[in-house]
């Protein structure tokens, strides 16, 4: 257990931190999928960047590899080109 104010406080920011990171980076997989089974190519184009803005943002704050984004990103305007 830690012993200073400072380690009790690092341990409260960071697990508050992990929560909010495991809610965005789930939000997130959800959304992909969710985009991934459309079949309507309107509804699809329509998605595509509301989850293209929710990728670059687990990149931006180091949730998600930026690359992992970019591969995500890569396949579903394939999918949804596809359509």
């Amino acid at each position: 257990m830690a012993n200073h104010k400072s380690a009790l406080k690092r341990i409260r920011s960071s697990e508050k931190k992990r929560l909010e990171n495991k809610y965005y980076h789930k939000t997130a997989r959800n959304a992909v999928r969710a985009l991934r089974a459309l079949t309507d190519k309107a509804e699809a184009e329509k998605q595509l960047p509301l989850v293209s803005s929710m990728l670059d943002k687990l990149a931006k704050k180091n949730i998600i590899h930026d690359n992992k984004a970019s591969n995500l990103k890569s396949k579903l305007t394939l999918h949804v080109n596809s359509l």
